[in-house]
C-alpha cells in the first residue's frame, strides 16, 4: 500500500506547477525497489497524467552494442546514463505537453526480457492532453561527480572491469551533459531516498522473487548473485544520490521496509 503522503506530495506539486497552457512535468527518483514506477502509475491514474518511465526508452540493443564497441563494453548493459535514448523521451514529453484533447500519443516500451525496445505498433497509447506529465527514473535529478572522485574505483565491477575509469567517467560525462538538460526540464522533482545503498539489493531481490511466485527468502542464491552483479552498476550514482547529490525539490526517507520516515521540501 502506498503512502497517502506520497500521493499526496506529488499532487501537489503537479498543483503548484499547473497553470493555462502548460502541462506540468514532474519527475519521481529513486533507486531499484524503492516504489517511484508504483506511486507514479497511481498518481497517474487518480489524476488522469501521462506516466513514462525512464526504463522504457532505453537505447535498443543493437544501439547499446554499437556503444560497447565504440566507447566501452560496459555500455552494453542498460540502465546507467548514457544508455537511454534521450531525444526519444524529449520527443514523447513535447507531444504530450502540446497534446490536445482528440490527440493520441504513443509512450515507448521497452521488453526487458528481450532485452530490446517493442516495437512501435506495440506501444501503448495515451489518449487526449494529460494534466500533467510523471516521469519516474532512478537516476533522475542525478548530479555529476567531481573528477577526484571517479579515481577509485567503488566496487569489483569498477575495478575489474572499468580499471582505466574509461566507462564511469563516459557515464559521469552524460549526467552533466543531456541528462542535465532533460532535468532542467522539470518543473519539480520528487526523490524517494533509500536509508542504504545496501538495501537495494534486498529490494531488488524482494522484486524478482514476486515476479517468480516466491517470497524473498526463497529466491535462489544463484539469482540473488546475478542481481548483485546487476547492480553494480547502480552503485555509485546511487550512493552519490543518497549522500546529498540529487537535484530534488522534495526528499523522502524511507526505511528499509520502505516507511516514509522523513518528508522535506513541503
Amino acid at each position: 500500500m502506498i503512502d497517502p503522503r506520497l500521493i499526496e506530495a506529488v499532487e501537489t506539486l503537479i498543483a503548484a506547477h499547473s497553470r493555462s497552457g502548460h502541462v506540468p512535468l514532474i519527475a519521481i527518483a529513486g533507486s531499484q525497489g524503492s516504489g517511484k514506477t508504483t506511486l507514479a502509475g497511481t498518481v497517474a491514474t487518480r489524476t488522469g497524467a501521462a506516466h513514462l518511465s525512464l526504463d522504457d526508452v532505453y537505447l535498443t540493443r543493437a544501439e547499446r552494442d554499437d556503444l560497447a564497441r565504440t566507447v566501452h563494453p560496459l555500455f552494453a548493459t542498460r540502465g546507467p546514463p548514457g544508455t537511454h535514448d534521450l531525444a526519444l523521451l524529449d520527443r514523447v514529453i513535447e507531444a504530450l505537453a502540446t497534446a490536445g484533447p482528440k490527440d493520441r500519443t504513443l509512450l515507448p516500451a521497452f521488453d526487458k526480457l528481450a532485452d530490446d525496445r517493442l516495437p512501435p505498433p506495440a506501444w501503448p497509447v495515451f489518449a487526449g492532453r494529460p494534466t500533467a506529465i510523471l516521469l519516474d527514473g532512478w537516476c533522475l535529478g542525478a548530479t555529476p561527480q567531481p573528477e577526484a572522485a571517479l579515481v577509485e574505483p567503488i566496487n569489483g565491477l569498477e575495478r575489474d572491469r572499468d580499471s582505466d575509469g574509461r566507462w564511469r567517467r563516459a557515464v559521469n560525462d552524460a549526467l552533466g551533459g543531456p541528462y542535465r538538460a532533460l532535468f532542467a526540464r522539470f518543473d519539480a522533482l520528487l526523490f524517494l531516498k533509500a536509508p542504504t545503498f545496501e538495501v537495494v539489493l534486498d529490494w531488488r531481490c524482494e522484486q524478482e522473487a514476486g515476479l517468480m511466485g516466491l517470497v524473498p527468502a526463497d529466491l535462489p542464491a544463484a539469482g540473488r548473485a546475478r542481481l548483485a552483479g546487476f547492480i553494480a552498476f547502480f552503485e555509485r550514482i546511487t550512493r552519490s544520490m543518497i549522500a546529498g547529490g540529487v537535484a530534488a525539490d522534495v526528499a523522502v526517507s524511507l526505511d528499509r521496509d520502505r516507511r516514509v520516515t522523513r518528508i522535506d521540501g513541503l
